[in-house]
């Protein structure tokens, strides 16, 4: 006799924790994530569908295979796994587990999720970030993205906490690891209707960002001159 595991008929979607690395299209139209471990070349939006990474057609998850999405069932044990070296720039994702699931004593490994909230961590300097820039590595068509703050987005072309979550949809919530949620994406009309409504710490958060852009504008701006005076006159 073939042992089943109990069925589970849940009212709502179980929720879990994990972490990934946030990424974006090259063409910076689009906003993403890709895991840390198995499955960390296939990136994956807000809403989405596991695939079997070895290639095989059963459907994910299955009982005999590791494919398919994992979360813990426990924040802190998500959170436990930012401590390590190679997890430092990674975010953490609340997810909402769909689908057909497999149960496990630290978490679920299932079929379909969705990301409700993002927390990013600190810059690598230590002080809290205020956006993401480019981490330095990515997948095909992708760019990895690390946790900045205002000094070190200085000449990275950052991207706001804020336009990060409507690049990647579906209502998604992207904070600070203090909790603020910056929403504005600099300035101009479209950044300042976009900054209505937001407290302090969004707005702060955001004039940290534009004070960075200014600083590489303005060291951009110095380079050309340098350069000018160095030609000398022509003859």
């Amino acid at each position: 006799m073939r042992l089943r595991l109990p069925s589970e008929r849940p009212t709502e979607p179980p929720t879990g924790y994990k972490i990934a690395y946030p990424v974006l299209s090259q063409d910076g139209t689009r906003a993403g994530f890709t895991g840390v471990s198995l499955g960390s070349a296939l990136p994956y939006g807000v809403v989405a569908e596991a695939a079997c990474v070895y290639g095989l057609r059963h459907r994910a998850p299955h009982r005999r295979c590791d494919c398919g999405f994992h979360c813990v069932h426990h924040r802190a044990a998500a959170e436990a796994l930012l401590c390590t070296a190679e997890h430092r720039a990674a975010v953490l994702l609340e997810v909402s587990v769909l689908g057909a699931y497999i149960r496990f004593e630290r978490g679920f490994r299932y079929a379909r999720q969705r990301v409700r909230v993002v927390t990013v961590g600190r810059c690598a300097c230590g002080a809290g970030a205020c956006a993401l820039a480019d981490a330095g590595w990515g997948r095909a068509g992708w760019r990895g993205l690390a946790p900045v703050c205002e000094v070190c987005a200085r000449g990275r072309l950052p991207v706001s906490l804020g336009r990060f979550a409507r690049l990647a949809g579906e209502g998604v919530r992207v904070v600070g690891g203090g909790g603020s949620t910056p929403g504005g994406e600099g300035a101009g009309p479209a950044g300042i209707e976009a900054a209505q409504g937001l407290g302090v710490p969004e707005l702060v958060a955001e004039a940290a960002l534009l004070q960075a852009r200014l600083d590489w504008f303005q060291a951009q701006l110095a380079r050309l001159g340098q350069r000018g005076d160095s030609a000398g006159p022509q003859g």
